[in-house]
C-alpha cells in the first residue's frame, strides 16, 4: 500500500466541478491515484455514475457529500459524508431542501447583477450549468460558479475571481446566502444515511487564533463529529500540524483532500492541492476500518 496516493475531497458537474463524475474518476485513474471520494456540495446525484466508472477500472470508491452548515460569519462551515447511502431517504429529503433554497436564490442574484449593469439571464446560467452532459441523467446542482462563467462569458468580469471578488462572494454587491442545515441537523443527517461525519477544511472557519480553532471543532464533536480533514489546499503545513494535535487529542479520524474543481479551481490537480497535499492511501483505509467498525455496531446481525 505504501507510495500510493488518494484524493477524498472532489467534486463533479453534478455540483460545480468541470469534469463529469466519469471523467473525474478516469482523470483519477490517469492521475495514479489508488481511490477518490466525490464530496459534491449538497447531492449525491453523481455518485451513481461515478461509482459505476470507478468499478469498471478497478478504483477504489467512496460515495461523499459535503454539506453546508448554518455558521456565525465571516465563518465557512461545511461538513462531509463519506460512505453515504445515497438512497437513504434523510439525504434525499435534505438535498431536495437545500437543492430547492439554492434554485430560489439564483434568480435574486441574477436579478441583482442585472439592477447592476450585468445583463445575463437564468438560461444563460442553466446552459453552462448543462454543458458538460453527455446526454446521461444527471442532477446539476446550479449556483454561483455556473452565474460566475457567465459573467465571463458575458465579458462583465474577467475572470471568475473577479467574479467572486465584486459580486457573488460574501460582502459582494450581488451576494445573497442560501439555505443552510444548522450543525446538528448536517451531522445527524449524514449519519442517518449510514456516513461517518468530517469537518472540511478547518481553516474556513475562520478562527480568530488556535485556541477559538480548538473550541469551535470541540463543539461539533460534542453534536458527533467523527473526524477532521487535516490536509487541504487551503491549509498550510503549520495549519494541517495543530488541526492534527486537535485530531489526536481528541482521538478523530483525519481526511486529506485536494478539493478539486477542474477549471473551476485551474490550479488545484487532482490527487494534489495547492501545497502539493497528497494524501496516503492508509488513509482512506482508516477510514474504512471506522466506516465498517461504525456499521457492524449499528447493526450488529448484519
Amino acid at each position: 500500500m505504501s507510495g500510493r496516493f488518494v484524493d477524498l475531497h472532489t467534486h463533479s458537474t453534478a455540483s460545480d466541478g468541470s469534469l463529469t463524475p466519469t471523467e473525474l474518476v478516469l482523470a483519477a485513474q490517469r492521475g495514479g491515484l489508488a481511490g477518490i471520494a466525490l464530496t459534491d456540495h449538497d447531492s449525491g446525484g453523481g455518485l451513481a455514475e461515478a461509482h459505476s466508472a470507478a468499478a469498471k477500472i478497478g478504483l477504489r470508491f467512496v460515495p461523499g457529500i459535503e454539506i453546508s452548515a448554518e455558521a456565525p460569519p465571516p465563518a465557512t462551515l461545511h461538513l462531509l459524508g463519506y460512505f453515504i447511502d445515497y438512497t437513504s431517504p434523510a439525504l434525499v429529503d435534505m438535498s431536495r431542501i437545500l437543492l430547492e433554497g439554492r434554485n430560489n436564490r439564483n434568480p435574486r442574484i441574477i436579478a441583482r447583477l442585472n439592477e447592476l449593469g450585468c445583463n445575463i439571464t437564468m438560461d444563460q446560467v442553466l446552459e453552462i450549468a448543462h454543458r458538460n452532459g453527455t446526454g446521461q441523467d444527471r442532477a446539476v446542482v446550479v449556483g454561483r460558479p455556473h452565474i460566475a462563467q457567465a459573467l465571463v462569458e458575458s465579458h462583465c468580469v474577467n475572470s471568475l475571481k473577479q467574479a467572486f471578488d465584486v459580486y457573488l462572494g460574501m460582502g459582494g454587491s450581488a451576494y445573497f446566502d442560501k439555505e443552510r442545515l444548522t450543525p446538528r441537523q448536517a451531522i445527524d443527517c449524514i449519519h442517518r444515511a449510514g456516513g461517518l461525519v468530517v469537518l472540511a477544511h478547518p481553516v474556513q472557519l475562520r478562527a480568530e487564533n488556535h485556541a477559538h480553532l480548538q473550541h469551535m471543532i470541540e463543539s461539533l464533536i460534542d453534536l458527533g463529529l467523527d473526524g477532521v480533514e487535516v490536509w487541504h489546499s487551503d491549509h498550510r503545513p503549520q495549519d494541517s500540524e495543530f488541526i492534527a494535535q486537535i485530531a489526536a487529542k481528541h482521538k478523530l479520524l483525519v481526511t486529506g483532500g485536494s478539493d478539486f474543481h477542474g477549471t473551476r479551481k485551474p490550479d488545484i490537480a487532482i490527487g494534489i492541492g495547492r501545497n502539493n497535499v497528497r494524501i496516503p492511501e492508509r488513509i482512506l483505509d482508516e477510514l474504512e476500518s471506522a466506516w465498517k467498525a461504525r456499521k457492524q455496531t449499528a447493526s450488529p446481525a448484519a
